[in-house]
């Protein structure tokens, strides 16, 4: 059984976008993440430590999108849901990233959807199986706490939204 937890609105500032001028400041984003987990032992126990931190999970998010710059929201929704996947318990990522102030009139968003690998121990466990990848070819952080949240997210492949239009 998987059951989601929500996390929406989250106001994020951070350098990207396609155009050079828009890494010189930081920018608002608006973020939201739906977590799809085994959550029957917090149910059943009605204890904080057999849940998701949502806390954690929100400091991670600004986090990431302030100390990481992009080109592509597409990316940065990417490495937001690798990041998210970290964590033993959490499923699957849905991340919605979106820039307020891009365009007069309009606010545009990427939405992507990441699955844990299916050799995941299963709910709870901090043991997980390393997928096979490839070695980044970037630089992923600038400080400690993001490197390793990438460092543990590597594993973890992303799959375009199946969203209808």
């Amino acid at each position: 059984m998987s059951d989601r937890i929500t996390i929406r609105n989250i106001r994020a500032y951070g350098k990207h976008g396609a155009l050079p001028h828009e890494r010189d400041y930081l920018q608002p984003l608006d973020i939201d993440v739906e977590l799809e987990a085994d959550l029957t032992e917090a149910r059943a126990s009605d204890v904080l430590t057999d849940t998701i931190d949502y806390a954690a999970i929100h400091a991670r998010i600004i986090s990431i999108a302030r100390t990481q710059s992009f080109a592509l929201l597409e990316r940065l929704a990417e490495q937001l849901a690798r990041a998210l996947l970290a964590e033993p318990r959490i499923i699957a990522a849905t991340v919605t990233v979106s820039k307020p102030n891009l365009l007069a009139g309009a606010t545009p968003s990427v939405t992507v959807h990441a699955l844990a690998p299916p050799n995941r121990v299963k709910s709870g466990s901090s043991k997980v199986k390393p997928a096979k990848t490839k070695p980044a070819k970037k630089k992923l952080g600038k400080t400690r706490a993001t490197k390793e949240i990438l460092e543990k997210a590597k594993p973890y492949k992303v799959q375009p939204s199946k969203r209808k239009r």
